[in-house]
């Protein structure tokens, strides 16, 4: 059922034709992508970039009728060379979400192998037309499962560190995996941070969290036709809506994992999201 509130923020991971093979079923080919793209344009819906969505969910001026935001997560170098390229020959905007610890080679890297961004290409690119950069967290750890100091320390300092190479104010936020709660919620709030995107597979709407962003994830078996669906306001429910049974469920089990593994397992820190799409947030 089309809803007229419905605004499709739709989240991208990876833009490459050989990705690795974990990453593969969150990857859509750069032709595929192009199409996408051309089918935002020919739909109807009005491409709006974050100050402005931002601005709608805190009050201020209300959206475009029809409205549709494009967002990135992780912070992949086919990003720069697939992504933006095309999103700045059509004059779309978009937000990309970087994970700060991936973007310097370190002995542990806190994503599964994959070519990434580098602090000099992100701050050769932050200036293109339309792209706004937000934070993704330092290690791309499940924030609500983590102790409240771990947990700051994620959200602070990829902010921190994000204003620093760029020499500009970070105001939006990504939660890793989409995995939120009001403890992380509120902490994020606490840091300064203005928007926050979740995933739960769903539409947002002006009358949104602005801590608790609805999108539609993406994935490499996303076509045109679902993709219209979407666009079309259907497809999904429209934010805002109450959790369902399964998410205190699947949080509680996330939880007794860490503790069991001691915060340790390298598998809280890929970067394709959770295994249960749409029932967390």
């Amino acid at each position: 059922m089309r809803s007229e509130a419905a605004v499709p923020v739709l989240l991208y991971h990876s833009v490459h034709d050989d990705p690795p093979s974990w990453l593969a079923p969150f990857t859509i080919g750069p032709a595929e992508f192009g199409r996408h793209l051309d089918r935002v344009l020919a739909g109807g819906r009005v491409p709006v970039d974050l100050d402005r969505f931002t601005e709608a969910l805190h009050g201020g001026r209300d959206l475009p009728r029809d409205s549709v935001l494009i967002t990135f997560d992780d912070g992949y170098a086919d990003f720069a060379r697939y992504a933006l390229p095309q999103l700045v020959e059509r004059d779309l905007p978009a937000t990309l979400y970087v994970t700060t610890d991936a973007m310097s080679p370190t002995a542990r890297p806190p994503l599964p192998p994959a070519a990434m961004l580098t602090w000099r290409v992100l701050r050769e690119i932050a200036d293109a037309p339309g792209l706004s950069i937000g934070a993704h967290g330092c290690t791309h750890r499940e924030l609500d499962t983590l102790p409240i100091d771990s947990m700051h320390r994620e959200i602070v300092g990829s902010r921190h560190r994000l204003e620093s190479e760029l020499e500009r104010p970070i105001g939006s936020f990504a939660y890793p995996f989409g995995y939120n709660n009001a403890a992380v919620r509120a902490a994020v709030r606490h840091a300064g941070y203005r928007t926050a995107m979740a995933v739960r597979d769903a539409h947002s709407s002006r009358e949104d969290d602005p801590w608790r962003i609805s999108r539609l994830m993406v994935r490499a078996d996303t076509d045109v036709a679902r993709l219209d669906t979407w666009l079309a306001g259907a497809g999904g429910r429209v934010a805002p809506f109450r959790d369902g049974p399964a998410t205190p469920a699947w949080r509680a089990w996330r939880r007794a994992r860490a503790r069991w593994r001691g915060h340790r397992d390298p598998g809280q820190r890929h970067g394709h999201p959770d295994p249960l799409p749409g029932r967390v947030g």
